[in-house]
């Protein structure tokens, strides 16, 4: 358990010893895990009142994701979007918005995982926000392998890495035999040599809630493909008849099939494209400009490799399979398969799913945005963007006769704000948010400093709700996997969000424990 967790849950145990008296002597644990649940519960309680009071009547958006426990319980991750009082972009982990008394109307953004249950668990809160709130615009993200081949593809890969990986002995002999592999082939002179290449390592294990690493696991195996056979083979030779024979066998059969060795550099070929949007969508601040750029160059490329990438592919496969000796089919008599329903059909779905997450709508939002980023102000301010930006996206949040001040006020900020020394050094929309509030512009300029609170409520990242499972693990482990879900939900609070918990005294603990017991008693 990590020290910041320890000094909270030391912080509780102080508190319970305060209710601790002579009275609960003879039940002393149990009553102490009691009073310990409730403690929790009321840190949680304020945590919630906390960023509740941050948000006040301000815009938001939600982030919604979920993931398995290590009870294999669909756990949810609610988090809110939004830009405080100092202008600093929060984002949240929280609960559901009926209990805390927020208003569904402020919601200027909405993002879901692309799981196919959560799409259907959650499409009518979909259909309802957006009924309720047209502005709350949808952006859907999913890592999902809807391809056939290629979802039985990863199934398989899972399968190698759980043979291969199952124990400490496995571990090391693949480690050895990746190091004589890697002697051989500088002594042949087949690698290049030089300070941090070569590095000595073992199959990398996918992570669910990031994509990034099912690319490192693609990768990772290509580059140790010979010791993972030669692993596997070992495993066939030592084991029983029965006993991990079976599953060393088929495992085998699969990594020297040639529709795997296809899929696996096909599945290479696209990561390593649209692996640095990944990345950045992983990023815990990521600016506007950037994730236009990214996402148009990605689309560019991954276009490209469908149009001029099949020979490519088709040529380092093929000597990929004559070096490790594997079978390769007459593809005039297998064309379709490979070529339409795997390579044109995976690439597709890639394009689809950018398309689906960036559609013209998002574009434009981003793009017409993006003329608040300080770096392209400074190159040309673009008010006629902006004035669009509010007319298209956000109508119901200026009035009439805003939208007519708006274009004056913004001729005035160019010539007032963006030749402002102090402004040319701002690198991004989150620092000119908190430079219009400390310098207070942001009353001079209240329209202007309106849309940038607005823009910086749009879902770009998506590390928050991964740090929220990252967590949930170090909350919920396999000694504690019968933790029921308000626990756990109290205990992530508390953990995740530490630096609001730090500004809670002693005291107020006490006093909030104190009116919780008092409310009971009162309607017990």
């Amino acid at each position: 358990m990590c020290k910041d967790l320890m000094n909270q849950l030391q912080h509780l145990q102080r508190v319970v010893n305060h209710f601790t008296t002579e009275q609960i002597a003879n039940n002393r644990l149990q009553l102490k895990a009691l009073i310990f649940i409730e403690i929790l519960h009321v840190f949680s309680a304020k945590v919630k009142k906390a960023i509740r009071e941050e948000i006040s009547d301000g815009k938001f958006c939600i982030m919604v994701d979920e993931a398995r426990d290590e009870s294999m319980k669909e756990q949810m991750a609610v988090v809110f979007r939004y830009v405080n009082a100092e202008g600093f972009v929060k984002e949240r982990i929280y609960s559901l918005l009926s209990q805390h008394c927020l208003d569904i109307q402020n919601i200027r953004r909405q993002r879901y995982d692309g799981a196919s249950n959560m799409r259907g668990m959650w499409n009518g809160l979909q259909a309802l926000i957006l009924n309720d709130c047209p502005y709350a615009y949808y952006i859907h993200l999913k890592a999902s392998k809807q391809v056939v081949p290629i979802s039985g593809f990863f199934l398989t890969l899972l399968f190698l890495i759980k043979i291969v990986s199952a124990s400490c002995k496995r571990n090391e002999q693949l480690k050895v035999v990746n190091a004589n592999d890697i002697a051989r082939l500088i002594n042949h002179e087949e690698l290049e040599t030089g300070s941090g290449l070569n590095q000595i390592s073992t199959l990398q294990r996918p992570v669910e809630t990031r994509w990034s690493s099912h690319f490192r696991l693609v990768s990772s195996l290509l580059r140790m493909f010979t010791p993972t056979l030669e692993v596997l083979q070992n495993i066939i030779d030592d084991a029983i008849l029965g006993e991990h024979w079976a599953e060393a066998e088929s495992a085998y059969e699969s990594l020297t099939s040639f529709e795997f060795v296809f899929i696996l550099h096909l599945e290479k070929e696209t990561m390593d494209i649209t692996d640095k949007l990944c990345q950045a969508l992983q990023s815990q601040s990521q600016d506007i400009l950037n994730a236009v750029h990214l996402v148009s160059s990605t689309k560019a490329l991954i276009q490209k490799f469908r149009d001029d990438g099949w020979d490519g592919l088709l040529t380092t496969l093929i000597s990929f399979c004559e070096k490790h000796s594997i079978d390769v089919p007459y593809m005039n008599a297998r064309y379709h398969h490979y070529r339409v329903n795997i390579f044109y059909a995976t690439i597709d779905s890639q394009l689809q799913e950018i398309n689906h997450r960036f559609n013209e709508d998002t574009m434009e939002l981003l793009r017409l945005s993006s003329a608040l980023e300080p770096r392209k102000a400074l190159k040309s301010f673009r008010s006629r963007d902006l004035c669009l930006l509010v007319k298209n996206f956000y109508p119901q949040d200026f009035t009439d006769y805003e939208k007519q001040v708006l274009e004056k006020e913004l001729y005035h900020f160019e010539y007032n704000v963006v030749q402002d020394p102090e402004f040319k050094k701002l690198k991004s929309l989150s620092e000119l948010c908190q430079w219009l509030v400390r310098t207070r512009n942001s009353e001079h300029y209240k329209l202007v400093y309106r849309m940038v609170r607005l823009v910086l409520t749009l879902l770009v990242s998506t590390t928050t709700t991964e740090r929220a499972f990252s967590a949930k693990k170090v909350v919920k482990t396999n000694f504690r996997n019968k933790m029921e879900n308000d626990l756990l939900m109290d205990s992530l609070m508390l953990y995740i969000e530490k630096d609001i918990t730090s500004t809670f005294s002693l005291d107020s603990i006490v006093d909030d424990f104190e009116d919780l017991k008092e409310r009971r008693v009162l309607f017990s």
